[in-house]
């Protein structure tokens, strides 16, 4: 039973953290090692972020012990915290918020231990370097002496004392990642790397829009395979495999051409998505509303829309699996082992099955990696062998879910320099399709076998937990009326799921677009009008500090066509503040020259990390708002390398400076997504500022620029 559901269905320690309420027993997350090693367990996973060092910090902080005693381990279902899904900058919030609660909590135990042998104060003794000291009489005991493991058995405490900031001597300074080291040296790192005994490789054949039927295979060609290499059918799922990888491609290759498929159609092939997305049927639901309306017209109306993107990792999906009777176990870099497990289970039944974390290349959402994990185990099933499954290039960008096209109305009034009346209207799918979430599983290949399951629309997540195509789309903002609704597509011919940011991205476009639009109209500075509806603090903040770092290079145009421009926004309503300024040159292209980001994470574990997630944001979201689009036919999704699927290169990478808020003594906030809709904004408004014209439609590039000059011209 996963994290979210039994917070759902209550029950659980109200008196706790949210990953802790539901996994209680100190066992669970600690154990210590018989070479003076503490195993740290945690149930969100290493997808090259570095929370297997930041976590580490925490623990070693808490416990007082040294960083290298710290060994945070892979998570493993059975053996790990079921901690959900490692998303939406949240590992800090709340795996984070766990370790240092229970290392407290284990720290007070040691020391109340050590007390009670020396039969002195508990208020006498500390905790320092891995042991207990109590200085009046100059004794010490390491905690391997106390029974540590004796200290394990039962339940967490509820409010353990937690070290002030001013204490802190791991926590707070930047510390060396741990997963790196052998990713630099060419070390075996990622699931890619993993052989086992009698492993073969497979790959897999399939259309670029889901749903297709497999009606034959050209005979002659099957005759014509390397005897090397194995064919399996189950229904619609179509593979081979071979103890050699390379006679697998090739084999695949020859029947995806030879395969004859009964395929649909795609609806939208061809058609400006802000026109098509508003014209299907949807699920509407308001999610904000506040303030009184009046029946007094708008005196601004802007639509706006984000493209269709892919998660373009630079290395495909990858699993291994191996069957034993009865017994499955899986390697994957999924983001949720224990949501994965749960699918596979569905796929399964009466099958024990371990889900086991190994790292992958990278990761920006929901990608391919819980899909290719039921490949692997679908395909060890049949060949009685351990499986390698590895996608293919086209096979990563066309079927691994996409981030969704949104198209975004935004209608407000001016009166003075006071926005009085706000309205905003997303039609979009939506933009979560993970498995372990329901009682039908979501996995591409649930679909194709025999037996298998009708394919799952793509949902939002509640608002309370982030949302999905509504994040981000309720402004901070104090303005007199605000409604906010999302419409929800209900016909799914692609795949939609969790891509970095999730609605975020495009809301917050629209939304700062949308103010830097009507500070001009209001004739206020960019800055100065943002502040003027900002009631928060460290809202107001964060832009105070950006405008501060700029100083004199702060200029809304320049000449030769560059300009720069600001954004801002609370990610989630709930996470991190962020303010970005962009410089960007336009000629035949934009091109992004300077980012300048300002970031208020509350308490910072490893700032250099922290810093390198806000840059890598920040950078993934200049690819995204300049350059990234899927492009479509009427056979599916059409950019199927890298020559037809555009991402920035190094030479298009603009110079970033990311700046840290220091607040110590505030609750830790994610970092990793927290950039990406402000830095979109802020070069829209560059782009504005250094043509004189708004394009609303994302990506910032030469076609778009061409489109809205025509429309100015009409």
């Amino acid at each position: 039973m996963n994290l979210a559901f039994r917070l759902a269905q209550g029950g659980v320690r109200a008196d706790l953290p949210p990953s802790l309420a539901v996994n209680p027993e100190l066992s669970t997350w600690i154990a210590f090692g018989e070479d003076g090693q503490i195993q740290v367990r945690s149930g969100k996973v290493e997808i090259g972020q570095g929370i297997r060092t930041a976590l580490a910090q925490i623990a070693a902080e808490e416990l007082c012990v040294p960083f290298a005693r710290i060994e945070v381990v892979p998570t493993r279902t059975g053996l790990s915290p079921d901690e959900a899904v490692t998303s939406g900058s949240l590992s800090i919030q709340e795996s984070g918020h766990a370790i240092r609660h229970l290392c407290a909590d284990l720290r007070e135990r040691l020391i109340a231990q050590a007390a009670t042998r020396w039969r002195v104060a508990r208020e006498d003794c500390h905790a320092e370097d891995g042991s207990v000291v109590h200085p009046a009489s100059k004794q010490r005991l390491a905690y391997e002496a106390l029974e540590p493991a004796s200290l394990l058995e039962g339940e967490v405490g509820s409010h353990p004392r937690l070290l002030e900031s001013q204490a802190h001597r791991v926590v707070g300074r930047s510390v060396p990642r741990l997963d790196l080291p052998a990713k630099l040296t060419g070390q075996p790192a990622y699931v890619h790397d993993l052989e086992l005994p009698g492993m073969v490789h497979g790959r897999i054949i399939r259309t670029r829009l889901p749903g297709a039927t497999l009606r034959s295979v050209d005979p002659q060609v099957l005759r014509r395979l390397d005897p090397q290499v194995s064919v399996w059918q189950d229904s619609n799922f179509l593979a081979v495999t071979s103890v050699h990888e390379w006679r697998a491609v090739k084999a695949a290759a020859l029947i995806d051409g030879a395969a004859k498929w009964e395929l649909a159609s795609l609806p939208f092939a061809g058609e400006p998505l802000q026109d098509w997305l508003p014209t299907q049927a949807v699920e509407s639901r308001v999610i904000a509303e506040r303030g009184e309306a009046r029946a007094r017209s708008a005196t601004y109306s802007a639509r706006f829309s984000k493209p269709f993107i892919a998660h373009a990792a630079l290395a495909p999906s990858c699993a291994v699996a191996r069957w034993d009777d009865e017994r499955l176990e899986v390697w994957s870099h999924s983001q949720g082992v224990y949501n994965l497990r749960a699918d596979l289970a569905l796929c399964f039944p009466g099958v024990q099955i371990t889900v086991q974390h190994a790292e992958g290349p990278g990761c920006y959402g929901h990608n391919g990696a819980d899909d290719v994990a039921l490949d692997a185990a679908l395909l060890s099933r049949m060949a009685r062998a351990p499986v390698r499954v590895l996608w293919s290039r086209r096979d990563e960008l066309v079927r691994s879910p996409l981030g969704s096209g949104m198209a975004i109305q935004v209608n407000a009034r001016l009166e003075g320099q006071r926005i009085t009346t706000w309205t905003h209207d997303i039609w979009s799918y939506g933009h979560s399709l993970r498995p372990g979430r329901a009682d039908t599983p979501t996995l591409l290949a649930a679909s194709e076998m025999s037996d298998g399951f009708a394919p799952r629309v793509a949902i939002n997540a509640a608002l309370t937990a982030g949302g999905g195509s509504e994040r981000n789309a309720i402004p901070a903002y104090d303005f007199g009326h605000l409604r906010v609704t999302n419409h929800r597509l209900l016909q799914m011919p692609v795949r939609t799921s969790a891509l970095r940011s999730l609605g975020a991205f495009g809301n917050v476009f629209a939304i700062e677009s949308s103010m830097d639009d009507l500070a001009e109209q209001a004739g206020m500075d960019a800055f100065e009008f943002r502040l003027a509806h900002l009631p928060s603090p460290r809202a107001r903040r964060v832009i105070e500090r950006l405008r501060q770092h700029l100083g004199g290079e702060w200029t809304t145009s320049q000449p030769g066509g560059q300009g720069w421009g600001m954004a801002f926004a609370h990610y989630k309503n709930t996470g991190a503040w962020c303010a970005v300024a962009a410089q960007v040159e336009v000629s035949d292209e934009v091109r992004a020259h300077r980012l300048v980001v300002v970031a208020d994470l509350g308490l910072v574990i490893n700032p250099d990390g922290a810093a390198n997630q806000i840059e890598g944001g920040a950078l993934q979201a200049c690819s995204w708002t300049l350059l990234e689009e899927m492009t479509f036919d009427a056979q599916g999704p059409a950019s199927v390398d890298w020559e037809s699927y555009g991402i920035a290169r190094f030479n298009q990478m603009p110079q970033v400076e990311v700046v840290l808020v220091d607040d110590p003594d505030q609750p830790s906030v994610g970092a990793g997504e927290c950039a990406h809709g402000p830095t979109a904004a802020a070069l829209g408004n560059a782009v504005k500022a250094a043509l004189g014209l708004r394009i609303r439609h994302l990506p910032l590039s030469r076609q778009r620029i061409i489109e809205a000059i025509e429309e100015a011209q009409d």
